[in-house]
């Protein structure tokens, strides 16, 4: 996602590919695929609904770098996600004391 070079086709197969799967997906593979198609500036509206369907019965099982990272992704790709972000919220704030400085900056 960094190294600058369009590559539309590869994360189009990407998504295709696991949106079908994301139940096989532990936390970390959740919020790394977000991160990744947000970074990369891909737009993937239906994975990330999906993503976010998985993940919030979940986010209790999330680090809370990977709750970090999903509120970062969700916001940067910019897909309306509001009761995701209300469960990374509730679930931060539960945590927060867990938080290294870093996931507190980046939630």
């Amino acid at each position: 996602a960094t190294a600058h070079v369009p590559a539309t086709e590869l994360f189009e197969a990407i998504a295709t590919e696991a949106q079908p799967r994301l139940g096989q997906f532990n936390s970390q593979d959740l919020s790394n695929t977000a991160w990744a198609f947000a970074t990369a500036g891909v737009p993937a509206k239906e994975l990330f609904e999906s993503i976010a369907a998985e993940a919030q019965p979940r986010l209790g099982k999330f680090k809370p770098r990977a709750l970090a990272i999903s509120a970062w992704a969700f916001a940067t790709a910019h897909v309306p996600a509001t009761e995701l972000f209300e469960a990374i919220a509730a679930e931060a704030q539960r945590r927060l004391s867990k938080f290294k400085p870093q996931d507190m900056a980046t939630t």
